[in-house]
């Protein structure tokens, strides 16, 4: 079959849409770490449509830091791909354009560190994931030890972390032309601009103080919100795709409707009109994102977690449960919903509603173990933040304290069936250290967890009305199962 490409474009149906521009002539003015499934499925979906409106050299330059995979999908259709919306009322496609080069760092290392200092790039944004920070996920402050930014310290020049490749960019730029960039985090960290503004300030500061200072002066590191259902693509789904597209396209991508993207309007160096196509560019993103961290991801952790225990291998099918629903309603009403500040003219029962219903969608057929990735890194900002809040107001934190416990489950590597649990996270290897010793017993296990530091820091495990609450619920967990522990958090006093 002929392959995607800007030379084959053409060959695709008419109701299959197309670029409003022709990507030939666009230039590069972003480089993006982490060209994942989600920034093709979202940022640079947006990308497409600002340049459908303004033209501009405000086309996206994407780096893979750890993997060839995605540049070798991409490079031979031109960067062109399709971005497949999939709901009940039907699937849609378009063909996206705004990527105009892909590139791998362990093999492009030298055109990549060009193009991130070229007076051309304007802004450098990322999606990395939680873990590709190098941080400690309980204080936020970069991990000095973590082997990554070791190497980065002591070889300044040939960084393989996202923080070195960074300072080493501004670097360059300070010691070249000295023009300014915008540094746009897009992952689901809470504060995520200035975070990374503190990161790559901390590794700066450790190389080279003049460079600390040049950043403070010449970089804006603004914070963005970003929402959008993106699971990750299969063969059946490329193999659908095709057959619609009459064309290979190596790299598609499948999403929801529904998509949303704030941003804080601090860029150094300008940016392209995202708000003309419906980004929201406000003063301060903090009541977007705890909105979304703390009602959305918290609750798509929990039904990962305690979904997958209770044998539901995607979100949809979660969703379908009375039990689970009805947990994840009282979750976000009664002990998250108290905890935010809302924005201006949101009605928070409208989305939950719609939350509910998004999570209920059975043409996007999203995997609770993709979504149970990393959880050491995603917890203190997902369900912990929340559960310190209602702790220091008296508020209850049982049904929380129940994600976690679901999540301490999941980690100890074995299902209610006895079979092996594929846990995917940095610390791994350490909660499988924690399960054998512990040998099954869980509230031995609940101890064992609770004195990770880099996901609870000191204060949770020493607060009596967590550590039991989490202990009771893991308990349950090995008792009776998921499923029915869900079943009575819902209908008894522990859930009120």
């Amino acid at each position: 079959m002929t392959r995607l490409a800007l030379s084959t474009l053409a060959e695709a149906p008419a109701g299959v849409a197309r670029p409003a521009y022709d990507p030939r002539v666009v230039g590069i003015g972003v480089v993006h770490l982490g060209i994942g499934a989600f920034h093709r499925a979202q940022t640079a979906v947006y990308a497409d449509d600002a340049l459908a409106l303004e033209r501009g050299d405000w086309g996206i330059c994407g780096v893979s830091l750890r993997s060839p995979e995605v540049r070798d999908r991409l490079a031979p259709q031109d960067g062109l791909y399709t971005a497949v919306e999939k709901s009940p009322a039907g699937t849609r496609r378009r063909v996206i354009g705004s990527v105009r080069e892909v590139r791998f760092l362990g093999d492009e290392r030298t055109d990549i560190q060009a193009r991130l200092a070229a007076p051309s790039t304007r802004i450098i944004s990322l999606t990395i994931t939680e873990k590709g920070y190098c941080h400690d996920p309980a204080t936020g402050r970069l991990n000095l030890a973590h082997p990554d930014i070791v190497h980065d310290l002591a070889h300044p020049q040939d960084p393989i972390s996202a923080v070195g490749l960074i300072a080493a960019a501004l670097d360059a730029r300070r010691l070249s032309h000295g023009r300014p960039v915008t540094v746009l985090c897009c992952d689901n960290l809470p504060h995520n601009g200035a975070l990374v503004h503190g990161l790559v300030q901390t590794f700066a500061e450790a190389r080279d103080p003049a460079l600390a200072q040049w950043i403070r002066d010449h970089a804006s590191f603004p914070s963005t919100m970003v929402d959008r259902i993106v699971p990750s693509t299969t063969e059946r789904d490329v193999e659908e795709n095709d057959a619609a597209l009459a064309l290979h396209d190596a790299a598609p991508v499948m999403h929801e409707p529904f998509k949303q993207w704030v941003i804080e309007d601090d860029f150094a160096a300008g940016r392209p009109s995202w708000e003309r196509v419906g980004a929201q560019l406000v003063d301060d993103v903090a009541p977007f994102e705890a909105m979304k961290l703390r009602l959305l991801n918290a609750s798509h952790s929990a039904f990962a977690y305690l979904g997958y225990l209770a044998g539901y291998e995607f979100i949809y099918q979660v969703a379908a449960q009375h039990d689970f629903v009805a947990f994840m309603r009282r979750l976000m009403r009664e002990e998250v919903a108290p905890t935010l500040k809302l924005p201006v003219g949101v009605d928070v029962v409208v989305y939950q509603n719609a939350l509910v219903e998004r999570f209920g969608n059975p043409a996007l057929p999203h995997r609770t173990q993709q979504i149970a990735m990393d959880g050491s890194q995603k917890l203190p900002q997902r369900l912990l933040g929340t559960v310190r809040d209602n702790l220091s107001t008296g508020r209850s934190i049982d049904l929380a304290a129940l994600a976690v416990a679901g999540w301490m489950r999941y980690v100890s590597g074995v299902d209610e069936a006895g079979r092996e649990i594929k846990v995917s996270d940095p610390l791994a290897s350490e909660f499988a250290r924690i399960a054998r010793a512990q040998r099954g017993d869980p509230t031995a296990l609940a101890h064992g967890l609770l004195g990770l530091r880099a996901v609870f820091d000191g204060d949770l495990p020493a607060d009596p009305r967590f550590a039991g609450a989490v202990t009771r619920w893991l308990v349950s967990l090995y008792a009776v199962g998921a499923a029915r522990t869900v079943a009575e958090a819902v209908q008894s006093s522990h859930g009120r």
